[in-house]
């Protein structure tokens, strides 16, 4: 496999202080925390200096008294990788690794993320998305008739695979609803494609992106859920994928795509499925906060691609930035 050639960005001022927010408060924090500080140890290996900061213990406004000047934002999921953040950021005027306010609030919005990549021509699994209002029997009745069996239930608003049923008998769809309205009011479903599991990071903005290679995921029963992401080694991840080489670059051009049409930048992780009958690749979604642990994906395609998990780190730190420049 070839080395990619990252996009260029400027070298660190010498007085920067970077933040490393971990932990945090939703439902991912125990992941968040793993790649923290596996991110902390990285800069701190490359002479940064580095710190630990969890939002779920400290203030913002700490941020600007102890003296960062950058942030590297390894927090997940809500009040993370949703705007939040981000928006606070840009109100303390300091720079954040990832995509700005909007993107990030865009992508974390699974419903909203499929009606943009829909309004682009871009493919995604059909779907029927119910606020709390929509959430009639009537409608619920459509589900199955509509989507087929199997099918998805997620909450639409969080991460690492929580709360997410595949729905293979009809007697099962209740209780994937209760588990994911239990997480979010609103409902997400989704046609199941029969197929491989992908992902593909892509490093970047504008024009300047690159896509790495592409990771795909054998998961024990087709099982990719939160207790064999991060906590078992049950999963066999193949990069090089194995996939023909055209239809990696295939996928890696949908990919480039659907992060441009979010306005995403610095980094993000889209997920795939392949469907086995026709080897059509249909977008799940992008993350834009992705993990750093032992078993996330970002860093074993960068090594696959010639980029170490330290340079990894320090390139993303280095094209921190805000949506606006400070005045």
């Amino acid at each position: 496999m070839k080395p990619v050639s990252l996009p260029a960005v400027p070298a660190l001022p010498a007085n920067t202080k970077v933040a490393v927010l971990m932990g945090g408060t939703s439902s991912e924090r125990e992941v968040s925390l793993m790649s923290g500080h596996g991110v902390l140890t990285a800069l701190r290996s490359q002479g940064v200096d580095a710190h630990a900061f969890d939002p779920a213990q400290q203030t913002w406004s700490e941020l600007r008294s102890l003296g960062y000047n950058r942030a590297f934002i390894a927090l997940h999921g809500r009040h993370g990788e949703d705007g939040t953040v981000q928006g606070a950021l840009e109100l303390l005027g300091i720079p954040y690794t990832g995509s700005g306010v909007l993107s990030s609030a865009l992508a974390m919005d699974k419903v909203m993320t499929k009606r943009i990549w829909q309004s682009a021509g871009l493919s995604t699994p059909a779907s029927i998305s119910l606020s709390p209002a929509q959430q009639s029997p009537e409608n619920l009745a459509k589900i199955i008739p509509e989507l087929g069996l199997p099918l998805i239930v997620k909450p639409p608003h969080e991460g690492s695979s929580i709360g997410v049923t595949k729905v293979e008998h009809a007697h099962q769809l209740d209780a994937a609803m209760a588990l994911a309205i239990g997480l979010d009011p609103t409902l997400l479903a989704e046609a199941f494609i029969e197929g491989d599991e992908v992902t593909c990071p892509v490093l970047g903005q504008g024009a300047h992106v690159v896509a790495l290679p592409v990771v795909r995921i054998a998961a024990p029963n087709g099982a990719y859920d939160y207790q064999n992401k991060y906590f078992t080694d049950e999963v066999k991840y193949h990069c090089p994928s194995g996939l023909s080489a055209d239809l990696e670059a295939q996928i890696q051009q949908l990919v480039l795509e659907s992060y441009q049409t979010l306005g995403c930048r610095g980094w993000g992780r889209a997920d795939l499925m392949v469907r086995r009958s026709d080897q059509r690749a249909f977008l799940l979604e992008m993350n834009t906060s992705p993990g750093m642990t032992s078993h996330s994906l970002v860093p074993m395609s960068a090594r696959a691609a010639g980029i170490s998990y330290e340079a990894l780190c320090m390139w993303l730190i280095q094209a921190a930035a805000l949506d606006r420049s400070p005045a």
